[in-house]
């Protein structure tokens, strides 16, 4: 079998740098307001509500991670998989303050054969809610600082400079921090790891700003503006198959 042609180095760095959600701003300027419950799925089979919006990688070959509402366990959920595929799930806002909680109920259905977070060829994670920061530019490494600016003007976005990411791992123990195989812009804290029993849902609330100076404190040592909320699942690295589902998410101030 040929294999698949895959993009070029940089334009891959580039797409991963501020987690491939750029088209989901809108128009300059636009964001959505901060509800205290961004995610109260809906009616099984119907695609996520606006301002809910799927986001790939610039020029993406492979498929689209896959979003459904779904009812599961007599709770309405988010079903996520990804086949050999990328893709994110972004719900824009605006908040300024000066903390933030995030709570939300997950589970993992298929794990990923061969995914290692600590390699580009294993990049990949069944089940991930991101955080993305509109963190300062002069807060950012030189050199990463240039190839955010590149990416913003290829893109026409203002791209954010920061996005934490809970990820539910296949390996990586629980409480693992590492930085995204492709830029440091991306950094992973890992809450849960490997499988769990069947349809066995888990319960995350995290603080916000506390993950983000234990990730970024290098940069920063208070939370900048939160600017959106993603959800997503990956297995363009490893061609593999993952599932998971992700029920109500909430924020608190």
């Amino acid at each position: 079998m040929t294999p698949r042609p895959r993009p070029a180095r940089w334009s891959v760095v580039l797409g991963r740098c501020a987690l491939a959600v750029g088209a989901a701003f809108g128009p300059p300027g636009w964001v959505a307001a901060a509800p205290s419950l961004l995610a109260p799925w809906g009616e099984a089979g119907s695609e996520p509500p606006a301002p809910w919006k799927p986001v790939g990688l610039p020029q993406q070959r492979q498929p689209a991670t896959r979003f459904t509402q779904v009812e599961l366990d007599g709770r309405r959920a988010l079903r996520v998989e990804a086949n050999d595929a990328y893709g994110n799930l972004v719900h824009p806002f605006a908040w300024t303050g000066p903390t933030l909680q995030l709570g939300w109920s997950w589970r993992v259905d298929r794990l990923i054969e061969g995914a290692d977070l600590r390699s580009k060829n294993g990049d990949d994670v069944a089940l991930k809610v991101c955080v993305l920061f509109g963190l300062s530019l002069d807060r950012v490494p030189f050199v990463e600082r240039q190839l955010l600016r590149l990416a913003r003007r290829r893109t026409g976005e203002d791209l954010p400079a920061a996005t934490v990411c809970y990820v539910w791992d296949a390996q990586l123990p629980a409480g693992t921090q590492l930085d995204n195989a492709y830029t440091r812009r991306v950094r992973y804290l890992v809450l849960q790891s490997g499988s769990v029993r069947p349809n066995e849902w888990r319960l995350e609330k995290r603080d916000v700003a506390a993950d983000f100076i234990a990730l970024f404190g290098d940069e920063s040592r208070q939370m900048p503006p939160v600017i959106a909320v993603a959800v997503g699942a990956d297995t363009d690295n490893t061609h593999g198959h993952g599932i998971g589902h992700l029920g109500a998410l909430a924020l608190e101030p």
